[in-house]
C-alpha cells in the first residue's frame, strides 16, 4: 500500500507543491530576470499538473493520496502565486480573494462529503477553470515588457475570466453538494 503512494505520479504532484516556495522566492525578489526564472518555473510545475495525471492513468496507479494530492497541489500553487501577485500589485486583490476563497469552500465541501462516503468529483469547468488560471498567471508574472511585448493586460482578461469559471463552478460545486447531502423527499429533519 504504502508503495504504491508513492508512486512516480504522486511524485509529480509532490513536486508541484514542492515548487511553489520557489516561484514564490522568484517573485518576492522582482526584477525582469527573477520573474522570466519565475514564470518557466512555475510553467514546469503547472505542466506536472498534466504530468501527474497522465502517468497515473497510462501506469494505472489512480491513488486516494493522487485524488487528494492533485487538487491540493493546483490550490497551493495558483493561490500563493495569486497572493505574491497581490502583494506585488500586479493584480486585483479582490479577484483573488474571490478565487482563494472559492478554493476554500470547495475543498471544505469535498471534505465534507468524502467523510459522508460521497465523491465531489472535479468536473471539465473547475478543471478549465485551472487551465486558465494557470495560463492568466503567466502574463502577470512577466510584468515587465518582454521582447517590447507588454502581457499585463493579456493575464487580467484571462484572469478575470477565471474568476467567472471560478464563480461558475464553485455554484455547481455547492449544488451538487447539496443534491447530494440533503435526506430523500428533499425535506430537512
Amino acid at each position: 500500500m504504502i508503495e504504491t503512494m508513492w508512486n512516480l505520479a504522486n511524485k509529480l504532484t509532490l513536486l508541484r507543491i514542492l515548487m511553489t516556495p520557489l516561484v514564490v522566492l522568484l517573485l518576492y525578489f522582482e526584477g525582469p530576470v527573477t520573474c522570466v526564472l519565475a514564470a518557466l518555473a512555475f510553467i514546469f510545475a503547472s505542466v506536472t499538473d498534466w504530468a501527474d495525471g497522465y502517468v497515473a492513468r497510462r501506469s494505472n496507479t489512480v491513488t486516494s493520496m493522487g485524488k487528494f494530492l492533485d487538487p491540493l497541489a493546483d490550490k497551493v500553487l495558483i493561490c500563493s502565486v495569486l497572493i505574491m501577485l497581490v502583494k506585488l500589485g500586479w493584480a486585483p486583490a479582490w479577484v483573488v480573494i474571490v478565487i482563494v476563497c472559492r478554493e476554500l469552500v470547495v475543498t471544505g465541501l469535498r471534505a465534507i462529503a468524502m467523510d459522508e462516503g460521497i465523491v465531489l468529483a472535479a468536473d471539465r469547468v473547475g478543471k478549465a477553470k485551472t487551465v486558465l488560471q494557470m495560463f492568466a498567471v503567466v502574463p502577470l508574472m512577466l510584468h515587465y515588457p518582454l521582447w517590447g511585448m507588454d502581457l499585463r493586460l493579456l493575464g487580467e482578461v484571462l484572469l478575470y475570466l477565471a474568476l467567472l469559471l471560478a464563480l461558475f463552478s464553485g455554484g455547481r460545486y455547492c449544488y451538487d453538494f447539496y443534491g447530494s447531502t440533503r435526506p430523500a423527499g428533499g425535506n430537512a429533519p
